[in-house]
């Protein structure tokens, strides 16, 4: 009864919300988009600077709490909607940056609030269960409607997690522990194994590298620490591991006048990888795995040909080491592919991959043979949330439907076109623009200038961010069009043109 009563309210809450969300919005026509009404708002509408006086009331209370130096502003989500965020000022903003490239089909989507309206879904968002050991009837349907529907090629097998980080962590255990059943073959673990893990020493504790890149990062948590080199504030005072770090190819551009001096930059990166397993092999530290992203995003979004993936793919394989993709940032669509790594062309991209983010929910994707030979080896309490993989299923309805990786690449096209044309008109503020779908870029001369104009444009109803030392990314949702993309870049040509 009590359950009826919840359910009828949250109902009737919710639809009193999608009322709201329709009210005072412009309908489309059925060529623009496949749903009756645009959700979106129309353009930006300042009130206040940003952050305005009630986010800085509110950071100054959170500040006495915890650490809040790094909140840019509060947000009123109730009010967010399509591509705009606005804050608790009443700023509406065209939000470019999406939570961190993290919000797949815009705030407020009309298929997600009709998804919270079904009664027979309220229990899944209620009661969280420990997955592990007391996972709900449906868990394996969900897995296959969600997760599964979008499984890269060759990765049957999926582990749930709450985040990136603990993806990788998680990962990172997954391929030391099939790298240690190829040592020891058909041979049992034996009582020395047992007892020097328990102390933290060999062989219990095999001395397993993973191999990582400069620029690169692949999260916070320790293991994950030892593969991100992106920024020192994040590593600063934490204890590391000695694992090995490549060089990534820092590429020139335009890319068709510099094809020589790429490819050299290119080959030299790879050449330093192989040097660098041989080298820990020589000192007793084998590297287990390897771990890329297709674009380096937090590192200042760094690409690489795809025949660059290619042969690092191909060294793996030589070496005997697994080949880790960490898609948390590329994966979902933003790049015109579901999965970033498929525009490599691989039969076989990779044995595991990494995701979250667009993803709703975090985890990994793996082979057969990476899959845990015991219970609790990869296990925590929640193992992720059904909740997410129930809206990441409607997510990927609405992918389908809207036809939204299509969007993405032409949608990208759009803005990398006008991002070029501000290049050419704007060469001391603007160079290497560079994208792939929407996942687009620019450097600016210094991380002054890059702060500056990221300013400018939230004052001017924009949310832009920053990566690596001087670049400023894009990660809108993939429901941005082209329309979206001239609103943006004729607001951008007003800030640069006007820019001391």
């Amino acid at each position: 009864m009590a359950s009826m009563l919840l359910s009828r309210q949250l109902t009737c809450c919710l639809q009193q919300n999608s009322r709201l969300l329709l009210f005072g919005h412009r309908y489309i026509s059925q060529a623009a988009a496949k749903i009756d009404v645009d959700f979106d708002y129309d353009g930006p509408l300042m009130k206040t600077e940003v952050p305005g006086p009630r986010s800085r009331e509110l950071m100054k209370q959170l500040n006495g709490i915890q650490n809040a130096e790094a909140v840019h502003f509060f947000c009123n989500y109730e009010e967010s909607r399509g591509n705009y965020l606005v804050d608790v000022d009443g700023n509406r903003m065209l939000d470019l940056y999406s939570q961190i490239s993290s919000i797949p089909i815009g705030y407020s989507h009309p298929s997600l609030i009709k998804l919270l309206q079904q009664p027979q879904n309220l229990s899944t968002f209620i009661n969280r269960p420990a997955l592990g050991i007391l996972p709900p009837e449906n868990f394996a349907d969900r897995l296959k409607e969600s997760l599964l529907s979008v499984a890269p090629k060759g990765l049957p097998q999926v582990m749930t997690m709450a985040c990136g980080s603990c993806s990788n962590e998680n990962a990172f255990k997954a391929i030391f522990m099939w790298y240690r059943k190829k040592e020891r073959g058909h041979n049992n673990v034996t009582k020395e194994e047992l007892e020097s893990c328990m102390i933290n020493q060999p062989p219990g504790c095999p001395d397993y590298a993973m191999l990582s890149f400069m620029g690169s990062f692949h999260g916070r948590t320790f293991g994950c620490l030892a593969t991100t080199h992106s920024k020192a504030i994040h590593k600063l005072d934490i204890p590391s591991l000695d694992w090995p770090i490549a060089p990534f190819p820092r590429l020139k551009y335009p890319l068709e006048d510099f094809v020589k001096e790429n490819q050299q930059e290119e080959a030299r990166c790879l050449e330093e990888v192989e040097d660098l397993i041989v080298k820990y092999r020589k000192k007793k530290k084998i590297v287990a795995g390897i771990i890329v992203e297709p674009i380096q995003s937090e590192g200042g979004d760094n690409h690489a040909s795809d025949d660059f993936f290619r042969k690092l793919r191909d060294i793996a394989r030589k070496h005997g080491c697994a080949f880790l993709v960490d898609e948390v940032q590329t994966g979902g669509g933003c790049t015109g592919k579901f999965w970033a790594h498929e525009h490599w062309g691989l039969d076989d991209p990779a044995d595991v991959l990494t995701f979250s983010k667009k993803m709703m929910t975090g985890g990994f994707f793996h082979k057969e043979e990476f899959r845990p030979n015991a219970p609790y080896r990869i296990f925590n309490t929640w193992l992720g949330d059904p909740s997410k993989n129930l809206m990441l299923a409607e997510v990927i309805k609405v992918i389908k439907r809207e036809d939204l990786l299509n969007n993405a690449t032409h949608a990208g096209k759009a803005l990398l076109t006008g991002l070029l044309d501000l290049q050419a008109r704007y060469p001391h503020l603007i160079s290497r623009v560079r994208g792939r779908g929407t996942f687009c870029s620019f450097d600016t001369p210094n991380d002054a200038t890059r702060n500056k104009l990221i300013t400018i444009a939230r004052n001017k109803g924009v949310v832009l961010g920053g990566c690596g030392d001087r670049s400023i990314r894009f990660r809108p949702t993939l429901i941005f069009k082209d329309h979206h993309a001239h609103l943006f870049l004729n607001i951008f040509s007003d800030i640069l043109a006007n820019f001391k």
